[in-house]
């Protein structure tokens, strides 16, 4: 473990966050889309990166799977593992958003107490919260990429709405956006998401 005492932050040093904003005519911020396995996160991140890449903004993708390819490969699924990968992507996302590149992050994110440790790390300011909602059972009809049915089978362990919990967010929860994929069609939820994001990253 480091000593606290060598370390010698530069952070006061450092070109500002204002001028980074200004040069690239954008507010940088945190789209933090989560839900369940299937609920179409990484599709609206995708389809969301897209619409704002052609109309001029800078933007950086972070989704799940990638993550755990690269940066958070060698965790796991168990409680503290899980918790580990969201303060790291939580990070990384903070530094994104001070660089002023409009972060979108896709992650399961499944309990309450992660989304509160991304907010503490990100900011409030900087952060908006989306809801992918999905039923476990339309989710599992869908199955993408087929873990329902490998966890049905026995072949995925720890599965979010089966083995561990997912907590859908408090009817207090701060700035907190709901896009129901059951009730509304991929365009229609884009086209709500976008609609909240733009006033946020517009300099």
């Amino acid at each position: 473990m480091s000593d606290a005492t060598n370390l010698h932050p530069i952070f006061d040093r450092v070109l500002s966050r204002a001028d980074k904003e200004a040069r690239l005519a954008q507010h940088g911020r945190v789209i933090w889309l989560y839900g369940l396995s299937g609920s179409g996160k990484s599709t609206l991140g995708i389809a969301l990166e897209r619409r704002l890449h052609a109309e001029g903004f800078a933007t950086q993708l972070l989704d799940g799977d990638n993550i755990r390819t690269g940066l958070n490969r060698g965790l796991g699924f168990g409680d503290a593992d899980r918790a580990e990968n969201i303060r790291r992507i939580a990070e990384v996302a903070k530094l994104f958003a001070h660089a002023g590149v409009v972060t979108l992050c896709s992650f399961i994110t499944p309990l309450r107490a992660h989304r509160a440790l991304a907010r503490d790390i990100i900011g409030g300011a900087d952060l908006l919260e989306v809801y992918v909602k999905a039923s476990f059972e339309t989710c599992a009809r869908r199955d993408p990429k087929g873990l329902y049915a490998k966890a049905s089978a026995g072949g995925v362990g720890q599965f979010t709405g089966r083995d561990s919990a997912f907590e859908e967010p408090a009817a207090d929860a701060p700035d907190t956006l709901v896009l129901d994929t059951e009730a509304a069609s991929p365009e229609a939820c884009l086209d709500t998401l976008r609609a909240a994001v733009l006033p946020r990253i517009r300099l």
